[in-house]
């Protein structure tokens, strides 16, 4: 009797836990300008590296978003949380008069489903 009541909670424990978040590295994504707004300031365009094609125009329309609430700073890695995955990358933003370019390059994936996923590539990211 002790060892099914063992065995029995030896698989609920089993069958419960969360497991180990699984790490892959992927060195393929999607480039390009996501999102152009324009207002009474400018011109503002969203540009995404490296990104997955399920969750790119969300997390562009995300980053307009920080943007235009001023909390987004060039050359700082941010994680923007979306519905499916949250990403993590380092953001760049380019004035000149009175076009603005954001450009948003991923690093890292945090899926919803546990996996991770790392950007790998054999060519460097730009250096500020």
């Amino acid at each position: 009797m002790k060892k099914v009541l063992f065995g029995l909670l030896t698989l609920t424990c089993f069958a419960f836990s969360k497991g180990d978040t699984k790490v892959e590295t992927y060195n393929y994504g999607q480039n390009g300008m996501e999102l152009v707004a324009r207002s009474k300031k400018g011109v503002i365009i969203v540009s995404t590296f490296n990104s997955k094609m399920t969750i790119r125009q969300e997390i562009a329309r995300k980053l307009y978003d920080l943007y235009l609430a001023n909390k987004l700073q060039s050359d700082k890695k941010i994680t923007v949380d979306g519905s499916q995955a949250d990403v993590t990358g380092k953001c760049i933003i380019r004035k000149k008069n009175t076009l603005t370019a954001v450009d948003f390059y991923y690093e890292e994936i945090n899926w919803n489903s546990g996996l991770k996923e790392v950007y790998k590539s054999a060519i460097p990211q730009p250096q500020s």
